[in-house]
């Protein structure tokens, strides 16, 4: 992935959704790109509210829109004087993962950045399908904001599989945090391992093939930190056994990481249609920033 061209932070205008802009303003600061602010208002329960008050359905979605440009040039305004960004304002109606993959792909963003919380993209995105598909058409990355941001990225977990979403996670980990140590994570199982259990197997040979699989892991690492251009001292390579899932959540805390860039980690085609259960899980899980690549 080339260098940051352009960021667009989408924001619900809430304290959760702040935090996520305040990351972006440090970042674009940070790489010295431009930043686009977005907030999608939702005017559909107007229509209902409207039967309660004395005025037209166009008078009171002004009267919405209005308030939400006047948050929105407020949280501009406090973006530039803390970080000293000074971000285009973009306000649309309709449906938010639709109105947020169009201004991607308009503003040409290579970045994505959204809260955790909230009417936020990252909610859409856990609970059905429809908004990953919408958002799989944009080419960027998306950033899920969990903490306040006090100082650009130090640690970066990136778990990895060895398949070509491993290279495109570092290059990613790379330019949203280029002056951070990477952590490479990879979790392995050893094949059919239940199934040997339940055949009986004993226990001295599941070991072997676990040692086995362990270096074929170690290997693989080193041959992807070499491919990737890592210099040894800006990374560090960890090869754990057991599910990824908890793996990940597990190195999160005990590297004292502050952001997780990981993939969709779907193997089948109906994983692909999904966002992969180990993302989810981690999405769900981690205290620190994600950075999904969907």
């Amino acid at each position: 992935m080339p260098p940051l061209q352009r960021i667009l932070a989408a924001t619900d205008l809430s304290a959760p959704a702040r935090r996520a802009a305040e990351r972006a303003a440090l970042l674009a600061k940070e790489t010295a790109v431009p930043l686009d602010l977005l907030h999608v208002a939702n005017l559909a329960p107007l229509e209902r509210l409207r039967q309660f008050m004395a005025t037209t359905p166009e008078a009171l979605s002004q009267r919405v829109l209005g308030a939400a440009q006047h948050k929105l040039q407020e949280l501009a305004d406090m973006l530039h004087k803390r970080y000293g960004v000074t971000p285009g304002l973009h306000l649309a109606t309709g449906l938010l993962t639709t109105e947020v993959a169009q201004q991607a792909l308009q503003l040409q963003a290579d970045l994505l950045v959204c809260g955790a919380r909230g009417e936020s993209v990252v909610r859409h995105l856990l609970l059905g399908t429809t908004a990953l598909r919408v958002l799989s058409t944009t080419p960027c990355p998306v950033l899920v904001v969990k903490q306040a941001p006090h100082e650009p990225y130090r640690r970066v977990l990136v778990p990895v599989d060895f398949s070509a979403h491993s290279l495109r996670a570092i290059a990613h980990a790379r330019s949203v945090a280029p002056g951070a140590e990477l952590v490479l994570l990879h979790a392995f199982e050893v094949p059919f391992e239940g199934h040997l259990r339940y055949a009986s197997v004993d226990e001295d040979t599941i070991s072997h093939y676990r040692v086995v699989a362990r270096q074929e892991a170690t290997e693989k690492l080193q041959a992807l930190c070499q491919a990737a251009a890592l210099a040894p001292d800006a990374c560090h390579t960890l090869v754990q056994h057991g599910d990824a899932a908890v793996r990940i959540i597990e190195q999160e805390q005990e590297q004292d990481c502050d952001l997780i860039v990981m993939g969709k980690h779907g193997e089948s085609a109906l994983e692909n249609l999904l966002l992969g259960s180990v993302t989810k899980h981690v999405l769900t899980e981690s205290q620190s920033d994600i950075l999904v690549s969907v």
